[in-house]
């Protein structure tokens, strides 16, 4: 029990209760540990996991070596990628998972005891970042800080709604980035709340080893400021690349 709620739990013949969606481009060499981590928590819980390929040769999906992962082949762009897995879904709770983020070991029980809260549309989660910085530390306070006063998280949080109310405000958008703040604008817009977990989801510094910690938070603080400006994400994508 959890919160008085029943954690529903189903064997994997039945139809699952969540769907985890994770979207990728060349992913080859991490897709079957972000998969396995999924396996690994929570087994009594029905979750089906769906991998959409943006790429054109499907090369992730072909990496892939769990038999009973749903693969589908898309146009490139997480909108595009999202929507196709959520198409394909089967559970009442969509999951939309990087494949380079990690959820905690109570993950599956926790975002189903939220929505069976019908006053929810949906959540995320905190965010950890794979590092020792100092500065993780505090890009990943001042990242759940945003989340909580905006109520807008972005998809590295782990975003799960109900499929249906997906369904019926339109899915993603195709944008070619911030495809996950659109999203939770229309939700906001819309008067429907959105709950942030405190438990981290712990997602990879890839992208700040990259391009290093203080460049890439500062070109995503200018995407943001000009994005709320008004600038169109076509023209934002120029910064983000």
């Amino acid at each position: 029990m959890r919160n008085g709620n029943k954690i529903r739990k189903r064997s994997p013949s039945m139809r699952p209760v969540i769907s985890t969606i994770i979207p990728v481009y060349q992913e080859g060499e991490s897709i079957n540990q972000a998969i396995r981590h999924l396996r690994s928590i929570e087994v009594g819980i029905c979750c089906e996991i769906i991998v959409v390929d943006g790429h054109s040769d499907g090369n992730t999906l072909s990496a892939i070596d769990d038999g009973a992962v749903i693969r589908i082949r898309s146009t490139k762009g997480r909108g595009c990628q999202m929507n196709a897995g959520a198409q394909a879904a089967r559970g009442d709770i969509l999951l939309f998972l990087h494949a380079d983020t990690l959820l905690p070991q109570n993950a599956l029980s926790r975002i189903i005891s939220i929505m069976e809260n019908s006053a929810f549309a949906g959540g995320a989660f905190s965010l950890r970042i794979n590092g020792n910085p100092f500065f993780f530390r505090v890009i990943e306070r001042l990242t759940v800080l945003r989340a909580r006063l905006t109520r807008i998280p972005y998809g590295h949080q782990g975003i799960f709604i109900r499929r249906d109310y997906f369904r019926k405000i339109g899915g993603y958008r195709e944008m070619p980035i911030l495809e996950d703040v659109d999203l939770m604008r229309r939700i906001r817009k819309r008067g429907d709340r959105i709950v942030l977990l405190p438990e981290p989801v712990l997602t990879s510094s890839r992208r700040w080893d990259r391009n290093g910690l203080l460049c890439t938070t500062l070109r995503n603080r200018i995407i943001m400021v000009l994005y709320n400006l008004g600038i169109k994400p076509e023209r934002l994508l120029r910064f983000y690349s």
